[in-house]
């Protein structure tokens, strides 16, 4: 395939994926072994990293407006009611810690894992088969009062932000699980609301994967004498490249997030579920006859 029909294949892919609860890694990774794309070749695991970086930084323009009202209501909240510890922001920060933390201990096993098809198939399976049950029991919280089912942001615990960040790990160190998806699925079993889980999940992800994605570009531009690689050598192809990756990855996970937040206040997780499912056992099969 063209190198830059590629990249655009490789974007749209990003795009499409990276905050739909299905795991954009397992998504590009699959692709990658489809286009015979080595995973060891250093351009693009580079190039993966700043599609990635395309996507996320979606989100800051997308909501702006919430990100902005929580800045300007920082530390009591929009009610007065919240302090330094309790508001919005805090909470993001708190499940970032509970997350950065952990992941950054198990860098090793985490690498290890992203080179397995079979970890990853699995994991899509049990991620859908965990969402569908979940979102089943806990989905519909409408109707709940807030001492029950928390409807907003606002409304969440530290002992909510604490679990959400910890079971953030999941996707980290089991490839195919989704970081949305194990973040909507622990928001969900811990009383927030489908529409809450998911904002506080596109929140959570902003200082999440910024840090993990320049962390990994990081150590691909300049890697370490252990790992006996040298330096990345770009021409203006590969720069080309990057850049039609990057933004093609950008407009398309721009439309995914407004067409998701729409789709979830009216409609559940089930239909992303069942593509886990399906997608997983495929990827299992493949991964198994391939032995």
């Amino acid at each position: 395939m063209n190198d830059y029909l590629l990249s655009v294949v490789l974007g749209i892919i990003e795009g499409l994926t990276e905050f739909l609860p299905v795991s954009s890694t397992a998504h590009l990774r699959i692709a990658e072994a489809i286009f015979g794309i080595s995973l060891e070749d250093g351009y693009w695991k580079m190039f993966s990293i700043v599609i990635q970086l395309g996507a996320i930084l979606c989100l800051p323009i997308y909501f702006w407006n919430r990100i902005h009202g929580f800045l300007t209501t920082f530390p009591g909240g929009v009610r007065g009611d919240k302090t330094a510890v309790t508001h919005p922001l805090a909470l993001t920060l708190i499940a970032f810690v509970c997350t950065a933390g952990p992941s950054f201990l198990l860098r090793k096993v985490i690498g290890k894992n992203l080179e397995s098809l079979t970890l990853m198939g699995s994991a899509l399976l049990l991620g859908g088969i965990v969402m569908w049950i979940v979102d089943g029991k806990y989905g519909d919280r409408r109707g709940q009062s807030y001492t029950t089912g928390a409807e907003e942001v606002e409304r969440m615990s530290v002992g909510q932000a604490v679990w959400i960040g910890l079971c953030q790990n999941l996707s980290a160190i089991f490839p195919g699980t989704s970081r949305s998806m194990s973040t909507i699925a622990a928001g969900q079993i811990s009383g927030l609301s489908r529409t809450a889980a998911l904002e506080f999940s596109f929140l959570l992800s902003i200082p999440t994967m910024i840090a993990a994605t320049g962390y990994d570009l990081l150590k691909t531009l300049r890697p370490s004498a252990s790992e006996a690689a040298a330096p990345l050598q770009m021409d203006a192809h590969g720069w080309t490249l990057l850049a039609v990756g990057f933004i093609v990855s950008f407009i398309v996970a721009f439309f995914v997030v407004s067409w998701f937040m729409n789709w979830v206040r009216n409609r559940g997780f089930t239909p992303f579920a069942i593509y886990r499912i399906i997608v997983g056992s495929g990827v299992l099969i493949w991964a198994m006859s391939a032995h």
